[in-house]
């Protein structure tokens, strides 16, 4: 195994009968459709403005391409790029663009539209995500018409990683301002409609640059906020494929209809219960330390959800290569809880909000759960269900609340804790230290190091309480092939999906 998968492995086998769906696959068949369920709106669909994981699951691959891609196994391999080298020294690294790409709106690729893409990426006021990405990054150049060449002041080791993210989709510079609405990028599938609440619509791109790809001639992503509600869709044929977020319960249910696949596979989301560590009472790490302790993880992944998933006790998934086990840091110790409480001047008990993001069923009941814990050891939290664009704009951005609950699912993306004005609000300058030392490090080893010593400090600090890495389970009509069932990164990427009898 290259990833540490041991977990999953052990879990499934005890609570799944999954079947294969690689040796008896078919021969892909060109034509049809897939009707995709999604849980949510996203807030506009330029993955340069938000992180939000239903923008990437749409997009990602089959709308937008970068310079580099994940594949379904999680490797970087080429997209709008064919090939990249990098510098002995590590300060510059030369990609080669494919030849004969176009956009969805005709016009072709060219090196103005990547030096165009880079430049707002790196200005932190253009309003990227992720201009910290490329920190290292003091110049993007084209020497001509099919090389760019970034240039570094440092090596950055995360360099490659990066541009393989959602956010680093290539667009026309000349249509980047209407991306929220109407996402032009080079991907086998052009955006054709989209209904708020509803549904999106895409439909084969026949001028993409691989001729073989895609085999649909479309499909239509449905957004059905309701978790049950999307499995009935399946189970009823409203729907062919879910990709994410299917209630543990249901599994069973789904595996005894014959009509339907469903497998397991690898996940990088962590199920985070957040705390707003500017914001009393959260300010006193002996009181972010008590509810670490509170917590029961085991009795939430055993019992909420079956086993699908793994305890964590810090902001990684056992599916990326720096994983390490810290669920030992601040064990479930109600007695431990109380003490530190009162140690903290509560020994009279404590009451804050806590808010639960409303499309996202996981998060909602482990959130139950975890207050049903709390109270326990006299904390008395106001549970309350937030809509989620209200999740956005007070939570995340605004950092506007007590405690919330989310699931982070793109993949190794520890450094938000050097941003002290993530919505965690937590500020420690050992952490972007190491971030340097691991972007710098000159082994892979030495990488890990730096990333595992990340997770310590982190955890040793009670930031947030790291409750579980779910497992990612996929249900499909009998007769679709081709779909991921790992997710190294968010997507659900329909380029290689076809329908065979």
């Amino acid at each position: 195994m290259t990833r540490p998968q041991r977990w999953l492995i052990a879990v499934l086998s005890a609570t799944l009968l999954l079947g294969s769906t690689v040796a008896q696959d078919p021969a892909p068949v060109r034509g049809g459709t897939v009707t995709v369920a999604i849980s949510a709106d996203p807030p506009g669909w330029d993955p340069t403005l938000s992180t939000s994981q239903e923008i990437a699951r749409v997009t990602y691959g089959n709308v937008y391409e970068g310079l580099v891609r994940f594949d379904r196994d999680g490797a970087i391999v080429p997209a709008l790029a064919t090939a990249w080298q990098v510098s002995s020294d590590g300060l510059a690294w030369t990609f080669t663009l494919r030849e004969g790409v176009r956009f969805h709106d005709g016009s072709p690729l060219t090196v103005d539209d990547v030096l165009a893409k880079f430049e707002r990426a790196r200005d932190p006021d253009s309003g990227h995500v992720n201009a910290g990405y490329y920190a290292a990054v003091v110049d993007v150049r084209a020497p001509d018409e099919r090389t760019i060449v970034f240039e570094l002041d440092t090596p950055s080791r995360s360099l490659l990683y990066n541009l393989a993210r959602p956010d680093a989709i290539i667009y026309p510079q000349a249509v980047a301002e209407t991306q929220r609405s109407q996402p032009v990028g080079t991907g086998p599938f052009v955006f054709a409609r989209y209904v708020e609440g509803s549904e999106v619509r895409l439909e084969r791109f026949d001028g993409y640059w691989n001729p073989e790809l895609p085999y649909l001639d479309g499909a239509t992503f449905r957004i059905i906020g309701d978790a049950n509600a999307r499995v009935a869709a399946l189970q009823a044929g409203d729907v062919d494929y879910i990709g994410a977020a299917i209630p543990p319960e249901q599994v069973r249910v789904l595996q005894a209809n014959p009509a339907l696949k469903v497998a397991s596979g690898t996940a990088t989301a962590e199920i985070t219960v957040a705390m707003n560590n500017a914001r009393a009472p959260f300010d006193d790490p002996r009181v972010r330390q008590a509810i670490s302790h509170a917590i029961d993880k085991d009795v939430i992944v055993q019992g909420a959800f079956f086993g699908l998933g793994t305890v964590i006790g810090t902001h990684m998934s056992p599916s990326e290569a720096y994983y390490v086990d810290l669920t030992g840091t601040y064990p479930y110790d109600p007695e431990r809880a109380r003490a530190l409480l009162a140690d903290a001047g509560h020994a009279d008990g404590l009451t804050f909000d806590f808010e639960l993001p409303e499309p996202y069923a996981i998060e909602r009941r482990t959130g139950e759960i975890i207050a049903q814990q709390l109270r326990e050891v006299g904390i008395d939290v106001n549970l309350s269900v937030v809509e989620w664009g209200t999740w956005i704009q007070r939570i995340f951005l605004a950092a506007d609340y007590d405690m919330t609950i989310i699931g982070h699912s793109e993949p190794r993306d520890i450094n938000i804790y050097a941003n002290p004005n993530y919505y965690y609000q937590y500020d420690n300058p050992r952490v972007a230290e190491l971030l340097a030392q691991a972007e710098a490090a000159p082994t892979a080893e030495a990488e890990t190091a730096a990333y595992q010593e990340i997770a310590r400090v982190i955890a040793e600090d009670a930031v947030n309480v790291w409750v579980f890495s779910p497992a990612n389970t996929v249900a499909v009509r009998a007769d679709v092939y081709g779909f991921w069932v790992d997710q190294p990164t968010p997507a659900l990427d329909l380029t290689q999906v076809y329908r065979a009898p």
